[in-house]
């Protein structure tokens, strides 16, 4: 019942060792650091290494790193394979985009192709951006970020050791602390999903067979493959939403386990 594969479909997920040998579906989360801590990263160029503002836009493209200037750029919808780069008549293809004004701190940060990172993005170490996923301006990834293919981490919006499946989106306004996003789910502006108990212990899973102990003292929500939530909602910590689930706008998930196809109004 609470095994990753109720949850996601892993098929075309790059990182699905992740959750390989499971009791349950938050144990991803138990191993993203040692995850993220063992693998290679590509070498970020002297220009990315100040911990401050790119003062240019580099180009990645097979595995080296390019000064964008003198490249033309078509800054379509990465999501979409809109996002082009030619240097002259040649179409670079799958070259991603960090454009000037992002910062990146430290040496474990990972581009896949076709991905597009817009001023005013902080990244820290670790992170992996999987192929055609778009940063928006002002989001912070904060460390331990495992993003997928065709994910949008958007304006303002803040990771903290959390993992995004194919194709999810927190497109606006929102948070997101030690949680995991299914395929295909998407986050009205301004979800919060929080990681947190007042009270000390570790968070405990309430299931129609009784509590869990996840074990984690910071554990914020796991939505399944297709959840959808409103604007302005928020997630307990512990909070487990089964797949097609939706969480109306402007309203509080309970912690614990809610089955698939849920509406929390």
């Amino acid at each position: 019942m609470l095994k990753p594969d109720s949850f996601f479909d892993l098929s075309l997920f790059a990182h699905g060792e992740i959750f390989s040998s499971a009791e349950y579906v938050w144990d991803g989360l138990k191993k993203l650091k040692s995850y993220m801590d063992n693998r290679n990263y590509p070498a970020l160029p002297d220009v990315a290494k100040k911990n401050e503002p790119l003062l240019k836009t580099l180009v990645f493209h097979d595995n080296t790193f390019l000064d964008g200037h003198g490249l033309t750029i078509d800054y379509g919808d990465a999501t979409k394979g809109k996002l082009k780069v030619f240097r002259g008549n040649e179409l670079l293809e799958g070259a991603s985009v960090i454009m000037a004004g992002a910062v990146l701190v430290g040496d474990k940060i990972q581009f896949g192709k076709g991905v597009k990172v817009e001023p005013g993005v902080f990244i820290a170490s670790p992170t992996i951006i999987g192929d055609m996923t778009e940063i928006r301006q002002g989001a912070y990834l904060r460390g331990y970020c495992l993003i997928g293919r065709r994910c949008v981490v958007g304006h303002v919006t803040e990771v903290k050791h959390s993992i995004f499946l194919n194709d999810a989106k927190a497109g606006h306004f929102a948070y997101l602390g030690d949680s995991i996003l299914g395929n295909e789910v998407n986050l009205g502006a301004g979800t919060k999903l929080a990681n947190l108990r007042f009270t000390p212990g570790n968070v405990k899973i309430r299931t129609p067979d009784g509590p869990v102990d996840s074990g984690l003292r910071k554990f914020g929500a796991i939505l399944a493959d297709f959840v959808q939530t409103g604007c302005n909602s928020v997630t307990n910590p512990g909070t487990i939403l089964g797949k097609k689930s939706l969480l109306l706008p402007n309203t509080t998930a309970p912690s614990g386990l809610h089955e698939k196809n849920s509406l929390i109004r």
